[in-house]
């Protein structure tokens, strides 16, 4: 790779490893999952960036991002459990981005595609067309999912007197 191309990876990187980060943490909610995520993506999208570089590489990246947590969910078709609400806590700072310990965990508890919807739609502020091209499911199962995910987030967050 040229060395220009090198630079403006470098540069790429920089700017992308903390929402990536905090949108790995939010789907897998785990600290190490999520960096591990991160890693192998910045990976892939430094092999294609002679492609994507003058395209759009944020959506690469996230797209990316999706289907490599896709596939660590269908290898495993398990939820891992996540750190502690108290370890959680050490762990909130992620780049520029500061997320709620309470707002983790109460979306560990939904399955992984709700969690998966709410997180685009509302964290990353996806379309529900865009959430559907993204999670390669139809945009009425992306409205069902989402529902379901803040109906069921609701309470846990009142309990919590975030609401």
């Amino acid at each position: 790779m040229r060395q220009a191309d090198e630079d403006s990876f470098v540069e790429f990187a920089t700017k992308a490893k903390p929402w990536l980060l905090s949108t790995a943490w939010m789907l897998t909610g785990d600290r190490h999952a999520a960096e591990d995520l991160v890693q192998e993506t910045l990976v892939r999208v430094y092999l294609k960036w002679r492609t994507v570089q003058d395209g759009q590489p944020s959506a690469y990246a996230r797209r990316t991002l999706v289907n490599l947590r896709t596939d660590r969910w269908r290898r495993t078709r398990r939820e891992v459990v996540g750190d502690p609400p108290e370890e959680a806590a050490r762990h909130t700072d992620l780049g520029a981005q500061t997320l709620s310990a309470d707002l983790v965990s109460a979306l560990q508890t939904l399955p992984a595609r709700e969690r998966e919807c709410v997180v685009y739609r509302h964290y990353l502020d996806l379309t529900e067309r865009a959430t559907a091209d993204a999670l390669g499911i139809s945009v009425g199962s992306v409205k069902g999912y989402t529902s379901r995910g803040l109906a069921a987030l609701r309470p846990m967050l009142k309990e919590a007197d975030h609401v």
